[in-house]
C-alpha cells in the first residue's frame, strides 16, 4: 500500500516526513480493528473498546487471536447447566475489509472460531461433564458510521485522529450454525441455531487522547430444533458497554471496560425456564503496535455481579497485520 502526503517537510527531509506519516497511518489504522471475536465467553458478554473508530477506506486486516476462560463459563452459555467448573480455549481467524457504503465508512468482519475445552457441571442433580474441541460458529459482522466519519482518505483519517469529534456507528452481526454438534450431548460447541446482534456505538471525545464510549445493543436468536430435551427457544438479551480509552500514540493505547446484560429467559421443551440474566463485567485492554504494520492486544475480564448465568475470568491476546 503506496501513500502520499503533502506535508512541510523541508531541508530534503520530505522522505523521512512521508514514511514516518505511513507508519503512524498504519499503526492507528490496526488499532481500529479491534473485534467481537470472544464467543467464549458468551455472545452477550463482549468488551469491545474502540469497536466503532473509523479506518481509511480499503483497510484489510488479518486478525489472530486466543483467549483462554476458566470459571462458571460454557461455550453456549444459554445450556441449562449448574454449578459449573470449565477451562475453556478459543482460537480465532478473522478478516476485516474498510470499504465505503452510502458514502459512509464502514467495515466488514469475517471470523472463523476453533474451541477446545473440559467442562464439569449439573442438570437437576446429574453430574456430567466431558472434554470436546472443534470449529464453533462462524460469524459476519458488517459496521457503517452514521456520524462524524463519511468514507475517508488516509489523509482525512490522520486529521480525525490528530482532532477526534462525535462518532456514531451501527452495526449487525450474524452467528451462522456451522459449528460442530451432537444431538445426543448437552454439552456442544455449536449452538445449532442463528442468532443476530443490532447494536449501535457513541464515541464522545473528552479531551484530545481521552475518549469516551457507549454501546447499547440487542442480542435475538432463533430456535434450536434439536435439543435433547425439546426445542430450546430463547428472548432477546439487552447488553450494554462502557469504555475509557486513553491514547498515547498511533496504535498504543490503554483502555478501562464495563458492561452489563440482562434477559435470555429461555423455553426448553415447552417449560419455562427461571434464568433470566442480570450480569455485569469489568476488564482491561492495552494495545501495542510493533514496527507500524502490526499489533498485539491483550486483555482481561472478570465477573462484577452474576445474579444468573456465567462468572469467570479470561484473559485473551490478539495479533493483528495490515495486509496492504
Amino acid at each position: 500500500m503506496r501513500l502520499r502526503y503533502r506535508t512541510h517537510c523541508g531541508n530534503g527531509k520530505q522522505a523521512m516526513c512521508t514514511r514516518n506519516l505511513t507508519l503512524s497511518f498504519i499503526s492507528t489504522a490496526l488499532a481500529c480493528v479491534l473485534l467481537c471475536l470472544w464467543p467464549v465467553s458468551g455472545a452477550t458478554q463482549d468488551l469491545t473498546p474502540r469497536a466503532y473508530w473509523p479506518s481509511p477506506e480499503g483497510t484489510k486486516v488479518l486478525v489472530l487471536g486466543y483467549s483462554h476462560a476458566e470459571g462458571d463459563v460454557l461455550f453456549d452459555p444459554s445450556i441449562p447447566l449448574y454449578g459449573v467448573d470449565s477451562e475453556l480455549n478459543l482460537a480465532i481467524l478473522a478478516y476485516m475489509q474498510t470499504l465505503s457504503l452510502w458514502g459512509r465508512t464502514a467495515n466488514l468482519i469475517v471470523e472463523l472460531p476453533y474451541q477446545w475445552g473440559t467442562t464439569q457441571g449439573l442438570i437437576g442433580p446429574i453430574a456430567t461433564g466431558r472434554s470436546y474441541d472443534g470449529i464453533g460458529d462462524i460469524g459476519a459482522t458488517l459496521s457503517v458510521n452514521l456520524l462524524g466519519a463519511p468514507s475517508m482518505s488516509v489523509q482525512d483519517f490522520q486529521a480525525l485522529r490528530a482532532d477526534p469529534h462525535h462518532l456514531l456507528g451501527a452495526s449487525l452481526k450474524v452467528i451462522a450454525p456451522t459449528g460442530k454438534y451432537d444431538t445426543g450431548r448437552v454439552l456442544n460447541i455449536g449452538a445449532n441455531r442463528w442468532a443476530a446482534k443490532a447494536e449501535l456505538g457513541y464515541m464522545l471525545p473528552i479531551r484530545k487522547k481521552l475518549i469516551f464510549e457507549m454501546i447499547l445493543g440487542a442480542w435475538f436468536f432463533g430456535d434450536d430444533d434439536d435439543y435433547f430435551a425439546g426445542r430450546r427457544k430463547q428472548h432477546p438479551i439487552v447488553a450494554g458497554q462502557l469504555h475509557l480509552v486513553r491514547r498515547f500514540s498511533p496504535g498504543f493505547w490503554v483502555s478501562l471496560d464495563a458492561n452489563y446484560f440482562e434477559g435470555g429467559r429461555q423455553t426448553i421443551g415447552g417449560n419455562v425456564l427461571g434464568d433470566v440474566q442480570q450480569n455485569a463485567r469489568l476488564g482491561a485492554t492495552l494495545a501495542i503496535p510493533i514496527r507500524g504494520r502490526h499489533s498485539i492486544k491483550l486483555g482481561y475480564a472478570a465477573g462484577m455481579v452474576t445474579r444468573f448465568g456465567t462468572d469467570f475470568n479470561q484473559v485473551l491476546i490478539t495479533y493483528q497485520a495490515l495486509l496492504n
